[in-house]
């Protein structure tokens, strides 16, 4: 770290209506530093970088860039200043080549030279570590060579201050090395990077300094030396996190509630999302599934409720085949889904917490006679979630699109945990949510496993797979590379199977 500052924010204030996003925030960052910008959802993470990035202009305060005062009114001026932002999710276009899609845009480009562009953009990826071929397509890279893209894009467009919202969500553990690798040289030449973040591991493991919002206010800025984890997590919510294991209680292998034998499964596009697929899960255990998203984790779950047809092999709850069997009948059987899209899937936003509550009960004699719903009954079920599992919300009555993400997770997992279900499958069910709302969640499906329940969870983030799991699977092309106990599993292992590389070892399908 040079020691020269590139973006300093002073006092910074944005209020939207209802909402303090950002109350006198101070923020600086370095010339040659990685910076981590750490907060809960809701902190002003993201208000505090669109501000900077000239998305968002501030109700006060101070802007200074490389020692000058700056006032950006829209991206465009940002970026005049050597500001770019890199979005969790891309703005490529899949079907040009990874040279137009860098000069995408840019008005002072009048006529296209090909191969001279090409050239540019290869003498620009040579500087600065970043491997990448030009002249390919961007619908044939991977998730990470598209992220490098991203990266080349501002730097093309001489951006000195990189910052990156989520930049490893979606990465393999050897892709997430060769990004901050990447970012590594990027500072090395004198770069500002600012990357948005929720997992401490990484923040321990490659920022150089870390500021913590926390409700809209500057917390602590401090060294990465400075700091552990544990304080991290303490000083984003307020209070004592648990960062280690949270599945501490010992899981046997004695009995199968869940039985998938050579299960095949369709995508939307008619293609074999899931293939050949056979696996045991038990009563009693969570069996975390890792992979990065779209190698059949979807497919698989639908197949298992009995959203998606199975076009070969078979499903079995104990002794009994549901293959083709409907949704209603597997939720009679025992079996809770906790979707990956809430609001596409698992809640209806424009009604209330008490008829999201209701949705898998209304039919019940104890809350319906003659076709008569007893809204009392519903209304007193709803109170019983809220107060249960600490629900923030106005109450029975209050709408679902009023509520936090974490909130409305928790109203899933109350709905779907009332009946004690035997078999829990749960996709993704802490994704987008803070560190505050993530313990949460994790400590609900852990009282469930201790209960009896099995837990299929699928996820991409491996610190939630090591806190959470009994036995790993990694799934990768619609098919397990092997099944292990988490005790014999290390990133390493996982990282490889997820690639595609190496299997994981241990039970092989099954």
């Amino acid at each position: 770290m040079s020691g020269r500052a590139t973006v300093e924010m002073k006092g910074i204030r944005k209020e939207f209506p209802a909402t303090l996003a950002n109350d006198a925030v101070d923020f600086t960052a370095y010339a040659g530093e990685i910076h981590a910008l750490l907060g809960e959802n809701g902190a002003g993470k993201s208000t505090l970088m669109n501000i900077l990035t000239g998305v968002l202009r501030p109700d006060q305060g101070e802007i200074r860039i490389h020692g000058k005062n700056a006032s950006m009114k829209s991206p465009k001026d940002a970026l005049k200043l050597g500001i770019g932002m890199i979005y969790q999710h891309f703005k490529l276009v899949k079907p040009f080549t990874v040279a137009e899609n860098i000069v995408l845009g840019m008005e002072e480009i009048k006529v296209l030279k090909k191969q001279a562009l090409e050239e540019q953009v290869r003498s620009l990826s040579n500087e600065y570590k970043i491997d990448i071929n030009p002249v390919s397509y961007v619908w044939q890279l991977s998730i990470g060579e598209q992220q490098r893209v991203e990266i080349l894009k501002v730097l093309f467009r001489k951006a000195n201050i990189l910052i990156l919202d989520e930049p490893t969500a979606v990465l393999t553990p050897d892709e997430v090395n060769e990004l901050f690798a990447t970012l590594r040289s990027m500072a090395a030449k004198g770069c500002t990077i600012i990357f948005i973040t929720h997992k401490m591991h990484e923040v321990m493991e490659f920022a150089d300094r870390i500021t913590v919002l926390r409700d809209g206010r500057l917390v602590k800025a401090l060294k990465k030396e400075e700091t552990s984890e544990q304080e991290l997590a303490q000083l984003m919510v307020g209070r004592e996190i648990s960062m280690g294991r949270r599945n501490t209680e010992n899981t046997t292998r004695e009995k199968q509630i869940l039985t998938v034998q050579d299960l095949t499964v369709l995508n939307d596009k008619k293609l074999k999302a899931v293939d050949g697929l056979s696996f045991h899960l038990y009563a009693g255990e969570i069996l975390g599934v890792a992979g990065v998203s779209g190698n059949g984790q979807k497919e698989l779950m639908e197949a298992l409720a009995g959203l998606r047809t199975v076009a070969g092999g078979q499903i079995w709850m104990q002794d009994q085949e549901i293959s083709r069997t409907s949704p209603r009948e597997r939720i009679d059987r025992g079996m809770a889904f906790i979707p990956e899209d809430r609001y596409g899937f698992a809640l209806i936003k424009s009604m209330t917490v008490m008829e999201n509550a209701s949705i898998k009960c209304y039919r019940d004699p104890g809350f319906c006679k003659r076709g008569v719903l007893n809204y009392k009954k519903l209304e007193q079920q709803s109170r019983e979630f809220i107060k249960e599992f600490d629900i923030k919300v106005g109450g029975p009555r209050s709408l679902v699109q009023s509520m936090s993400g974490g909130n409305a997770q928790k109203l899933i997992l109350a709905r779907e945990t009332a009946k004690e279900p035997s078999i829990i499958l749960a996709s993704y069910p802490v994704r987008g949510l803070d560190i505050k709302a993530t313990e949460s969640i994790h400590k609900i499906l852990v009282k469930e496993k201790a209960r009896g329940a099995g837990v299929l969870l699928i996820s991409e983030d491996l610190d939630e797979i090591f806190q959470l799991s009994d036995r790993v699977a990694v799934m990768y092309e619609g098919t397990f590379m092997g099944i292990l106990p988490i005790r014999q599993v290390t990133l390493e292992k996982i990282g490889m199977a997820m690639a595609g590389a190496a299997r994981l070892g241990g039970e092989d399908n099954g």
